[in-house]
């Protein structure tokens, strides 16, 4: 017998219409360059365009918001339909994600605010810490957040809300 937090998942995959996405922005600096190499050779065997945008090593040191706005730009302007933000603990990535006009970056750590994130609150990046997850725990989140749908409906006067604080 599966725990709640597994049925819930399994409900949920087996319930849900998954998502349709194809292309893909990906980010990290320095310290999650390994993690996104890895990663984005995951997604791309499941059939995702991916679009990395750096860094593309692990001993040159750089500064995340620089590829938190690569990524960003890239999901802003069409090129890709969602981002995908990688740092050591992925607070600062969703914060330089969240000041471009149009992002919702989620920073998200378990499989159910994966859920959340896209259901009720339409995220358009994910950012996640490296030194918080392993490898395949985090492949396994970034798999759940490209096929979960945005459930619109009630949600939706939120979403419209939380955009239009940019007009401010």
């Amino acid at each position: 017998m599966l725990p709640t937090r597994e049925k819930n998942m399994a409900n949920h995959q087996e319930n849900g219409i998954k998502d349709h996405v194809s292309r893909i922005a990906i980010g990290a600096d320095h310290g999650a360059f390994e993690t996104k190499e890895s990663l984005k050779t995951y997604l791309e065997t499941l059939g995702y365009k991916m679009f990395d945008v750096g860094t593309h090593n692990s001993t040159t040191k750089v500064d995340y918001p620089d590829f938190a706005l690569a990524v960003s730009k890239k999901v802003t302007g069409g090129e890709c339909e969602r981002g995908i933000m990688l740092d050591a603990a992925g607070i600062g990535s969703s914060m330089a994600c969240n000041k471009v006009k149009g992002i919702r970056a989620a920073l998200c750590w378990s499989p159910e605010t994966v859920i959340n994130s896209r259901a009720h609150n339409n995220a358009n990046v994910l950012t996640m810490g490296t030194t918080m997850h392993s490898i395949s725990d985090m492949a396994s989140m970034a798999k759940l957040w490209l096929e979960t749908r945005f459930e619109g409906g009630r949600h939706w006067p939120r979403i419209n809300k939380m955009m239009s604080i940019e007009r401010m």
